[in-house]
């Protein structure tokens, strides 16, 4: 009777986590088309941008890469710029990792790890009590698969899509990017200063004489630690604030 009341709520868990990952999924079809248009312009074929966005969940970070890739940066720069760009999902793995039963054994911490992103963290975190594991497999069994069939209708897409539309759906992923930073930046005028700050900083630094000569990532990777901490150290956030 105890096995079956498990294997119950092992399927209850899986199932509410597919129901719930339906318009994640979703959402990550269109976004990832997107994505894969850019793949395809940085070189890449269907079947590769499919296994990038297969083997890596994360938007900001699968596109730093395959700039990098169209640039023929080094190795080294990829590694470290795909690091900081995905840096924020060692903070939700912190966090869930404080909702997972100590009881909960490593192969389930090492697959839940796999899915770790904003939108499958923040359903989950959003649980009541101990997060079964089985939750997090049905809503990444939903949308990790919809986030690696977009990239690889985008990829598709790109190849056999005229060259003028192939250059419109490839600004649509920078639509993505400003949708997460202008509602901040709208409520917020620190944030609005500092994302102001960013543009005017990166611009700068393409003529500067000290940076004009690295590389885009290169430049990328100095800017975004230099602002990132200067930010969190002349604008700390409140305990209250964060609590929000």
């Amino acid at each position: 009777m105890k096995n079956r009341g498990i294997k119950g709520e092992t399927k209850a868990a899986l199932l509410k986590g597919m129901h719930d990952g339906i318009p994640i999924g979703l959402g990550y079809l269109a976004v990832s088309f997107s994505l894969g248009i850019t793949a395809r312009n940085a070189g890449l074929n269907p079947f590769q941008a499919f296994l990038a966005s297969l083997l890596c969940n994360a938007s900001a970070g699968e596109y730093a890469g395959f700039t990098l890739i169209a640039a023929s940066a080094p190795y080294i720069e990829m590694a470290i710029i795909t690091l900081i760009t995905n840096a924020r999902y060692m903070l939700m793995s912190c966090a869930l990792s404080q909702r997972i039963s100590p009881e909960t054994k490593l192969r389930h911490r090492f697959f839940m790890s796999m899915h770790v992103t904003d939108e499958l963290f923040g359903i989950a975190i959003s649980q009541p009590g101990y997060i079964n594991p089985y939750y997090s497999y049905g809503a990444a069994l939903v949308a990790a698969p919809c986030w690696a069939v977009g990239t690889v209708l985008g990829a598709i897409a790109g190849s056999i899509l005229p060259l003028r539309i192939v250059s419109a759906f490839s600004v649509a992923l920078y639509g993505m990017f400003l949708a997460v930073i202008i509602p901040p930046a709208r409520h917020d005028r620190v944030i609005c200063g500092i994302v102001l700050f960013c543009f005017t900083a990166s611009a700068a630094a393409t003529y500067l004489p000290a940076l004009s000569g690295l590389s885009s990532g290169t430049r990328t990777i100095i800017l975004t630690v230099a602002i990132s901490a200067a930010s969190a150290i002349l604008f700390p956030r409140k305990q209250e604030e964060t609590a929000q």
